[in-house]
């Protein structure tokens, strides 16, 4: 069992998404058995809130109906028992690099790391952009290929 664990700053936008996106795929793949997703935050400033509502909105728009998550910050623990930790930009790879013990550093990636042609590196935060639809269509897209590798 593969296990990965999306991250970005308040795990309310971004790292919900792709965890709420990668489980639809997992599904559609027939990998349950296989993958395993979870989401976290590198900060504690949006812990147990649900997620943000333009991320909800998007992915019901979007055919994701029955997903349910509440912001919890990354633990020690969690570098064991994930193979990925899966960070949207540079600023969570670095704030999760110094939490990190350095035997765990191989495990740390960049979301978009799997998109190479495309000219973002860094998945946009919709909570200070305001453009979900952007966000999804990047993480639907770097959902796809992780699966791809993966499986």
């Amino acid at each position: 069992m593969t296990k990965i664990l999306f991250i970005c700053l308040g795990n309310i936008c971004r790292s919900p998404m792709a965890e709420a996106v990668m489980k639809r795929k997992i599904a559609e793949y027939g990998l349950a058995d296989k993958i395993q997703v979870n989401s976290a935050a590198t900060s504690s400033w949006e812990h147990g809130n649900p997620v943000h509502h333009g991320t909800q909105a998007k992915l019901r728009e979007n055919g994701i109906h029955d997903y349910t998550h509440f912001s919890r910050q990354v633990k020690s623990s969690d570098f064991t028992e994930y193979d990925w930790m899966i960070c949207m930009d540079k600023s969570n790879l670095r704030n999760l690099k110094k939490m990190a013990p350095k035997d765990h550093h191989a495990k740390l990636e960049m979301l978009l790391s799997v998109l190479p042609e495309h000219e973002l590196q860094e998945v946009p935060d919709p909570y200070f952009t305001g453009d979900f639809e952007e966000t999804f269509g990047l993480v639907d897209a770097a959902c796809e290929e992780w699966i791809k590798k993966l499986s």
